[in-house]
């Protein structure tokens, strides 16, 4: 079963006096790309965060905010150290540009690692660690079932736009057997007006209908055409890892053969056909888009 690359997961988890809160946010993307927000004191948990999400899925874009809300009342400290380090840059900035100005408290006081909580350190407590990973596998659930449903829906459209091309499929076989007859019929009508009813050639005739049965030969691309649709059928319904990787390479083939079809048959019923089966391709490759 195939998973959409678009939904959205909350998680929660509360734990020695803090609660974590994490939203989850998934649009489509060619590969995976993650993001994550998170509160200066929680950083060191950055790389964790991401790894939980690696570990869940190959593709899409992903952002993941990260918000704690502590129960008892929180005291802050100054880093001094920090506040002198971002004077000494701000001043040889403005010595070496020739810039005016002053820094002003608002700046100081939001620049990271200046106002710091009590008790911040560089190592990440245990609960609240802990907390945050609760937080992520809840918020990773509901958005994977998102996912998943949304790719029930996809299976199902995709579903009937692989009717539609396998319905014309059999049409396009049947109409491609007529052409050796039908051509040589067009030849012997269009040599008789050419000699005006002298005696053929034939042999010649013979030669020229089966050139020109060879030249629109379909059967190649017919045969490839049922096998990429089979497999794009086998794809949706079975193991949804980087099905839409595949799904892309078996559109973009079907859309060959297509073109092929096109490109060698000067018979209108199934030109008509195999633009008909490009049409479906395309709203396929837009369904595709937004499969994991």
């Amino acid at each position: 079963m195939i998973r959409s690359m678009t939904g959205f997961g909350r998680g929660t988890s509360e734990g020695d006096g803090t609660r974590v809160f994490v939203d989850v946010r998934t649009v489509n993307n060619r590969n995976l790309d993650v993001h994550v927000r998170i509160p200066q004191e929680l950083a060191g948990l950055e790389l964790p965060v991401k790894k939980q999400v690696q570990a869940t899925f190959k593709r899409g874009r992903v952002d993941v905010t990260v918000a704690v809300e502590r129960a008892a009342q929180s005291s802050f400290a100054l880093n001094r150290d920090a506040v002198r380090a971002y004077l000494g840059a701000l001043g040889a900035l403005k010595e070496e540009f020739g810039l005016s100005g002053e820094p002003t408290l608002e700046l100081i006081a939001r620049l990271p690692g200046v106002v710091q909580t009590s008790g911040q350190t560089a190592e990440v407590d245990g609960a609240v660690a802990e907390s945050v990973r609760g937080a992520v596998a809840a918020a990773l659930a509901q958005l994977v079932a998102m996912r998943e449903a949304e790719g029930r829906e996809l299976e199902a459209e995709m579903a009937r736009r692989l009717d539609i091309i396998e319905t014309l499929v059999p049409g396009i076989e049947s109409r491609a057997g007529e052409l050796p007859g039908l051509y040589r019929e067009r030849l012997e009508k269009r040599i008789a007006e050419l000699t005006r009813g002298k005696p053929m050639d034939e042999t010649r005739l013979a030669q020229e209908a089966a050139y020109l049965a060879e030249r629109s030969d379909i059967a190649e691309e017919i045969a490839r055409l049922k096998s990429h649709t089979g497999q794009f059928r086998q794809t949706i319904a079975g193991d949804p890892s980087e099905a839409g990787k595949r799904l892309d390479f078996l559109l973009q083939e079907m859309n060959r053969e297509a073109n092929t079809i096109l490109s060698k048959s000067g018979d209108l019923l199934i030109s008509d056909s195999a633009i008909t089966i490009k049409t479906e391709v395309e709203r396929l490759r837009e369904q595709v888009q937004n499969v994991e």
